[in-house]
């Protein structure tokens, strides 16, 4: 693991060995039951403890993926700098990774720059033709777009973690959506109740 997070250095062009990733990932099914999901990857590994999922509170056009995050984003790093002005928690991430391309990377670099947050690495990972895993392309904010050899180790490490925050996103949004199921508009009248 320690040598897949070393690697990261070279993909991303980084100057030392990070130390926190930060796995970005929306879901919605035609943009109800709207969330944001945060996957967090460290020297350990995955540290599910530091994964977060954030309901999507504003009033965003159905399936609006960048509005969606724009707004966890926002949310994230407004509540860092205030807690954490310093970067002294370790709770700041040395690499920001968004599953998407262009769209999804220019809306969290947009939000980072409102903030004058400008020394985190950020890059859009989005699935090749077909959406076919292996040949995924690698987004900088400035536009260019690159790829890895398929049999990279780093390609197969990246995959995982994108997959990782994947499956907490689409689990985040099976279980708001299961809770919506079983209310009622009925549930809010007072004297009748659930």
């Amino acid at each position: 693991h320690e040598e897949l997070m070393e690697s990261m250095m070279d993909v991303f062009g980084l100057s030392d060995t990070p130390e926190r990733i930060e796995i970005y990932d929306n879901s919605h099914i035609s943009g109800t039951n709207q969330v944001g999901a945060l996957v967090v990857v460290g020297p350990e590994g995955f540290l599910k403890n530091q994964y977060r999922k954030y309901n999507i509170k504003s009033d965003i056009e159905a399936g609006d993926d960048y509005a969606m995050m724009r707004e966890v984003f926002t949310r994230r790093f407004k509540r860092a700098l205030t807690e954490d002005p310093d970067r002294q928690s370790g709770t700041w991430p040395d690499l920001i990774l968004v599953d998407g391309g262009k769209g999804q990377v220019s809306a969290a670099t947009d939000v980072l720059n409102e903030l004058n947050i400008t020394d985190i690495p950020l890059f859009g990972v989005s699935k090749g033709p077909d959406r076919n895993a292996g040949r995924e392309k690698f987004h900088h904010p400035d536009g260019r777009v690159f790829d890895l050899p398929h049999n990279d180790p780093s390609l197969y490490f990246i995959q995982r973690m994108r997959d990782e925050s994947h499956r907490f996103a689409i689990g985040s949004h099976r279980a708001k959506r299961n809770k919506a199921t079983f209310t009622s508009p009925l549930d809010e009248i007072a004297g009748i109740g659930p």
